[in-house]
């Protein structure tokens, strides 16, 4: 799949820079998966750099369904069952991520409390008890009282579904074909684990014994993919250790470490560079995913930390081992921590001691009890997610939509390409005078007589059987919108000074029109009829796939945004 890639970039390079539009339309040729081999990302400048981590931000909040943000209320944490062990303190919490629903997790703590410390979020990957599993490939237990022993207060807290966190399974709100209506709303694992992860760090953050500045993240598989989510997002998280995840072979393979449009454009070493040039240690091995990081991903990554001129700042440790976070990875996670957080001088000393592992039982926050009155079902949660509404419309609905308004267009005679996409957006043209006419959805037959009129051949749909397919590539109207966009950006070139007409023929390319519309940037004459369509999550399943655009405000947005062009 690299060699596609490659070669399709270089097809691509070819026809920006000799102004041609491309053979072939790379949303059809190219359709990249979780298991699609990337190229390593390319980084010419900091100031280049620093404004596509930016934008990948807003991307990654975006298909979080965090955009916008949801409210911080309070997190009446309930902690209880302190145990003192000869390494540690350990605690059952529950923190209140979202008025109603509750979050299980531990917090282990020096039995030296005095000061403040420096604090180590532990999310954990799927492993059989999540953060209280204990044996040789991976112990959370053992992680957690460790750093405590050596001066770390340190909170491992659940992935959904898992253990104490219950009020929603692990995976959901998905579908087997199409989308789900959560995905209507961002409403999926991935951004509940994310959203999770930011109470977690509040809340530790805001621990008496707790210093702020000195907070760190690691964890392994899926908490490695947590971690750098959450470090991508919050400036909060100072030191990084992602545990054999970061990879351009593999993107992860769960529900919870994938939604629609994370990854479009993107991969997780981008991903995970967004942490530069903080110090961050690379954890890879030979069994898996990550078994090229020696040699692919972390000399990619360090060039971005030699333009930060802060080369030192990124680690990297390979072992000969399959997926884990096992006793020797985790010691060389300790030592990264005490030497970056700590400025310990023999850092380099430090070995993992057996800890004190407790009985599940006294882990738990909820063993023996019920959920704490007032706990939400899983529809009352999913009915509190929509409870937002968008601060800038129309820029959640592009978001939402997953287009731009072209910078210049292309065109062969027979199609129209918005170069940096490499489209191929096929077209008739038909003569005439008077105001120009995009007719959308119908055939030359619907045009109106003598005026010019581009008749649109919209995108048709292709291969989605990839894994998590929503995650790397837009949906079919998706790319049905952005040829819209790329129709009314030509025309508007061609006939400066005059309105487009945009026409549709029927309910479906009516409703494809207005939102193109609605995040257009030039003024437009609208002739389309959508009063059979209600906006209601039903009707964009069955005629408007476009994740994230009830959040973005949906059909009364888009209502908004088009008044005064029909």
């Amino acid at each position: 799949m690299i060699r596609a890639a490659i070669v399709l970039a270089t097809l691509l390079s070819a026809s920006i820079l000799t102004g041609q539009v491309p053979p072939t339309d790379s949303r059809i040729g190219y359709v990249p998966n979780t298991d699609t081999h990337f190229p390593t990302p390319t980084f010419t400048t900091v100031q280049a750099w620093e404004k596509r981590r930016s934008e990948l931000r807003k991307q990654i909040l975006f298909a979080s369904g965090l955009v916008p943000m949801l409210p911080k209320t309070p997190l009446n944490a309930k902690i209880s069952g302190r145990v003192r062990t000869r390494d540690c303190f350990i605690e059952k919490v529950l923190i209140e991520t979202m008025p109603g629903y509750f979050v299980g997790g531990n917090l282990y703590s020096p039995l030296d409390g005095a000061g403040k410390h420096p604090a180590i979020l532990n999310p954990h990957g799927h492993w059989n008890y999540g953060r209280l599993e204990n044996q040789p490939l991976y112990s959370g237990p053992n992680l957690g009282a460790n750093l405590a022993r050596l001066g770390f207060v340190v909170f491992a807290w659940d992935m959904v579904g898992y253990n104490d966190t219950i009020q929603t399974p692990h995976s959901f709100g998905v579908a087997p074909k199409g989308l789900a209506a959560e995905q209507l709303w961002n409403f999926g694992p991935y951004g509940l684990q994310l959203w999770n992860a930011i109470r977690a760090l509040d809340f530790v953050a805001g621990l008496d014994g707790v210093d702020p500045a000195r907070i760190g993240m690691t964890g392994a598989s899926g908490g490695a993919t947590q971690t750098f989510s959450l470090a991508a997002v919050d400036d909060r998280i100072q030191f990084v250790a992602p545990v054999n995840m970061v990879s351009s072979i593999m993107q992860g393979g769960d529900v919870c470490e994938n939604a629609a449009g994370l990854r479009v454009g993107t991969n997780n070493v981008e991903i995970a560079a967004m942490v530069a040039p903080k110090p961050m240690l690379l954890v890879s091995a030979t069994g898996d995913w990550t078994r090229n990081t020696p040699s692919e991903e972390y000399p990619a990554i360090r060039r971005l930390y030699e333009l930060y001129g802060k080369p030192e700042n990124l680690e990297t440790v390979h072992l000969d081992a399959p997926h884990n976070f096992n006793k020797a990875n985790r010691e060389f996670v300790y030592r990264f921590f005490a030497k970056h957080i700590l400025r310990s001088p023999n850092a380099g000393l430090i070995v993992e001691k057996d800890a004190e592992v407790l009985k599940l039982q006294d882990m738990l926050a909820l063993s023996g009890q019920p959920l704490p009155a007032g706990a939400k079902t899983y529809d009352q949660v999913f009915e509190q997610w929509k409870k937002r509404v968008p601060a800038d419309s129309k820029e959640a609905l592009r978001m939402a939509l997953g287009v731009e308004w072209p910078g210049s267009v292309i065109n062969d005679g027979a199609a129209l390409s918005h170069p940096s996409a490499g489209d191929r957006v096929a077209y008739s043209w038909i003569e005439g005078q008077g105001t120009p006419v995009l007719l959308v959805g119908g055939g030359s037959k619907d045009a109106p007589k003598g005026r010019p009129t581009l008749v649109l051949d919209l995108f048709k749909t292709r291969d989605q059987s990839g894994k998590h397919f929503l995650s790397f590539n837009r949906t079919d109207d998706q790319c049905r919108v952005q040829d819209i966009l790329t129709a009314m950006a030509w025309l508007s070139k061609k006939f400066p000074g005059q309105i487009v007409e945009v026409r549709a023929v029927g309910g479906s390319a009516s409703v494809q029109v207005e939102f193109a519309a609605a995040v257009a940037v030039v003024p437009l004459k609208l002739v389309i009829d959508t009063s059979g369509f209600m906006g209601t999550d039903a009707e964009f399943l069955q005629n408007f796939n476009i994740p994230g655009i009830q959040l973005a405000g949906g059909l009364a947005a888009a209502d908004a945004l088009t008044k005064g062009m029909r």
